[in-house]
């Protein structure tokens, strides 16, 4: 049987599954289905789903349960008339989750003025602290830097929301962009999607015409080494011995890459092989160049996935921590050559925003 056909049960799993979120009584219910998520996508990869394909399984079905979770959630609570949206960011906001997430959100609602915006913003804080809990008791962890909807500063209005991504592009800071970036990845997933709509749009418009955020944010993309030696193939990260954090060294130099390219040419999608064909020619960039670094990206994604599954699979828990020495000999030079290819794209951002040499 090939691998094609193999799949094909499972994708009839990933819709029961889905059908059976979507008529979860309760939270405690949903609770209950999350470990059938994971369940669910090591299976896939067991059967050599693509990374692509895997993640966005993962992130779909954790996007359908965090909607039932709301379904559940928000009728319970007096919320205001006023519009609101729940926004997913970071890798669920990309659609690239693993097997190893935690929480980035964050809330969007319409008010008239600052004013208004004070006196609203307590009346979505417990709804939306309520959807956190839930989603942690789901196995989703509460987000360690506080990005989440049920945090004040993450709970904000249109003018409000807008007023940080003029002053993150306007008046960029080295270190506040560094950890802005997150929200530079945001998608509507809940209520009124015209909210969040406004707030890409604005990005879309100001971000191409602002050299010095651009600079910047390019700066950020390319100060990440790709963790390759000159003597060996891999070099130790964070002090990690023999082991690699293929998040942080390995799929974040694509990803963040990708969203500079992204926001240069004023392009919509946020996910990043997407971000990365919009921006091919907008930008006038190399199409082998691109296409190489794609296929590097979906490269890293899957031993980071296998690496994962391997461990759950052993009842281990999972991390983005790849130890060298377990990589068979092709997944090793995959690696190799991948990373290779992140540095590539490093150096089309050092070309493209005129920064000094690596």
């Amino acid at each position: 049987m090939s691998a094609a056909a193999a799949l094909v049960p499972l994708a009839d799993d990933v819709g029961a599954l889905a059908q059976r979120i979507d008529a979860a009584p309760d939270v405690a219910a949903l609770a209950r289905l999350a470990p059938e998520i994971r369940r669910l996508a090591v299976e896939l990869i067991a059967q050599d789903a693509g990374a692509g394909w895997l993640t966005r399984v993962l992130s779909g079905l954790n996007e359908r349960l965090t909607m039932r979770i709301m379904d559940r959630i928000v009728p319970r609570h007096r919320l205001p008339a006023a519009g609101w949206c729940w926004l997913t960011m970071g890798s669920e906001g990309r659609g690239e989750q693993t097997f190893v997430t935690d929480q980035d959100n964050g809330l969007v609602f319409s008010a008239t003025d600052h004013a208004e915006a004070r006196v609203l913003r307590p009346l979505f804080l417990d709804m939306a602290d309520e959807v956190n809990q839930a989603l942690a008791a789901c196995g989703f962890p509460l987000c360690e830097g506080g990005i989440m909807a049920g945090n004040a500063q993450w709970c904000l209005s249109v003018e409000e929301w807008c007023q940080h991504f003029g002053h993150w592009i306007l008046t960029p800071e080295p270190k506040a962009l560094l950890n802005a970036t997150i929200f530079f990845d945001l998608r509507p997933l809940y209520g009124d999607a015209t909210l969040a709509d406004a707030l890409r749009q604005q990005l879309q418009r100001q971000a191409p015409r602002a050299a010095g955020f651009l600079r910047m944010m390019a700066a950020n993309a390319v100060s990440v080494p790709a963790p390759l030696g000159r003597l060996r193939d891999f070099v130790d990260t964070d002090g990690h011995k023999e082991r690699v954090d293929l998040k942080k060294y390995g799929a974040r130099l694509f990803v963040d890459a990708a969203r500079v390219l992204a926001l240069a040419a004023g392009v919509a999608p946020v996910a990043t092989v997407e971000r990365l064909r919009a921006a091919l020619p907008v930008l006038k960039l190399n199409a082998n160049d691109i296409d190489a670094a794609i296929l590097a990206f979906r490269h890293v994604q899957r031993i980071r996935l296998l690496d994962q599954h391997r461990r759950l699979s052993r009842g281990e828990p999972a991390d983005n921590l790849v130890a060298t020495d377990s990589l068979n000999g092709l997944d090793r030079k995959f690696l190799v050559d991948s990373l290779k290819e992140a540095r590539s794209l490093q150096f089309v951002l050092q070309k493209t925003f005129r920064l000094e040499s690596l």
